[in-house]
């Protein structure tokens, strides 16, 4: 274990402390290789080397395992959670199982295969009879990430755009209830999923970036995890970290979706930042702080205990926020 510092004896840079480092470094290939590429910027080869490993050594392997001869996880497309085919792929997305995986790409193929679909959105409920902007999202980010390039999930891509709210952000209450203003958690699945086409794509499409554009102002006017009526916190979970996320939002999930699109300093992200600085323990380290209730295949972590996942997603949040600080203050 990480020995502990004062804060006096704490670095400025906490992504630079050895023992810090080497710490996250004895986990899970899940967690090696995001190390070894978000942190310690080592050559490309050496981060696919370790990648390649979650497919047969640790957590990825373990969920694997699991499959049944059908190609589904736990006999359901979405249900139960949080071991149904939907949740176990995008556990094994956070792992980093290679988007090449013919295991994980036919599963893919039985989700969308088993989807309701409605003018181009969808859902994965028999008796939901409207499309779902939380389900959509998740199943796009899964397809896109898993090489599942057909013409439904383009059409879906395009639902999702043409269903942004006017705040900027999306809600899987919208089409059935009339829900006007963005939620937290659909927000962030679409960005994500958004993202991951974004990576897919050849040529720009026509209105996706701007959607991105605008759902992350949604979250910047929010301040991350703030309500827009009075700026008090929104939820309370939205300030405690977890992992895995499943389909809530966190603050550190918000944070991390900007990190990883390399956005640049808006000061906006204060409140944000200062909420990850205050859940940072005495050792260095970030803890497990809230799980998902459900049941799951395994745990990874234990709630309260040091995190080597939220320890690795705080690292890099904080150096890509320091590195973009100083280059807004440097102009």
């Amino acid at each position: 274990m990480v020995a502990s510092l004062s804060p006096q004896e704490r670095p400025a840079d906490w992504s630079a402390e050895p023992a810090l480092i080497d710490w996250l470094l004895d986990g899970d290939p899940a967690i090696r290789w995001q190390v070894k590429r978000d942190l310690l910027d080592e050559a490309p080869d050496a981060v696919e080397a370790e990648r390649a490993l979650v497919a047969t050594t640790g957590w990825g392997a373990r969920l694997l395992d699991r499959q049944d001869p059908a190609g589904t996880w736990d006999g359901g497309l979405y249900s139960p959670k949080w071991t149904s085919t939907t949740y176990t792929l995008l556990l094994l997305r956070w792992c980093g199982l290679p988007g090449g995986d013919p295991r994980a790409r036919r599963a893919v193929e039985l989700l969308w295969e088993g989807a309701r679909y409605f003018d181009g959105g969808l859902t994965c409920a028999a008796t939901v009879d409207a499309p779902e902007a939380c389900v959509t999202s998740m199943y796009v980010a899964l397809a896109r990430y898993f090489g599942f390039d057909e013409q439904p999930v383009d059409d879906a891509v395009s639902w999702l755009v043409a269903n942004q709210l006017d705040d900027g952000g999306w809600n899987c209450r919208t089409v059935r209830f009339g829900d006007r203003h963005g939620s937290f958690h659909t927000s962030i699945l679409a960005l994500e999923a958004l993202v991951q086409d974004q990576a897919t794509a050849t040529a720009e499409r026509t209105g996706r970036r701007a959607a991105l554009e605008r759902g992350r102002e949604f979250f910047l006017r929010h301040r991350l995890f703030r309500s827009h009526r009075d700026g008090s916190v929104a939820a309370p979970a939205f300030t405690k970290l977890s992992f895995p996320p499943r389909w809530h939002y966190d603050v550190l999930r918000g944070l991390d979706h900007f990190r990883a699109t390399d956005s640049p300093w808006d000061d906006r992200f204060a409140d944000g930042l200062g909420v990850l600085d205050q859940r940072r323990r005495a050792d260095g380290t970030w803890p497990v702080q809230h799980k998902h209730r459900g049941r799951v295949w395994f745990d990874m972590e234990r709630t309260g205990r040091p995190s080597r996942w939220n320890t690795l997603r705080a690292l890099r949040v904080r150096r890509w926020a320091d590195r973009t600080r100083r280059t807004e203050d440097e102009r």
